[in-house]
């Protein structure tokens, strides 16, 4: 891989195909939980922080990006932040509250922002790049 790929400016990538992918993963870990039996509480925990992780970023990004916009691209940065930490510190509740229900519910939603976060970087790294 050429060190040049990561110098070459693209477009930044829709945000629909990467959230569908990182959404498929945690309906099907419904399926595994139950046949498993590990909590269902769990994954509904990891359901409900990934939907509303999911809302608030579409809010997000409906804030304006470019170089006129610092404080739209503040409040970006600022609220991605957020994000981390309303969904981080729900799971550590939980895990302190319930070992298994808090470790189940991390356990689905980093392999859902894991999936979300690679077809992302799929979508931008094999873009066409701008001149």
């Amino acid at each position: 891989m050429s060190a040049r790929v990561f110098e070459t400016p693209r477009p930044v990538p829709g945000r629909l195909v990467p959230a569908l992918a990182g959404t498929a993963v945690v309906v099907l870990a419904l399926p595994v939980f139950a046949a498993a039996g590990w909590p269902l509480r769990g994954w509904l925990l990891a359901a409900t922080l990934w939907a509303a992780g999911q809302l608030f970023a579409l809010l997000l990004a409906r804030l304006p990006l470019g170089t006129g916009n610092l404080a739209a691209a503040g409040m970006r940065g600022i609220g991605t932040s957020f994000r981390a930490m309303a969904i981080g510190i729900p799971l550590v509740v939980a895990t302190v509250a319930d070992e298994s229900v808090g470790l189940a519910a991390a356990l689905v939603y980093a392999i859902a922002f894991t999936v979300e976060l690679a077809v992302s970087l799929l979508e931008y790294f094999g873009a066409e790049a701008r001149a």
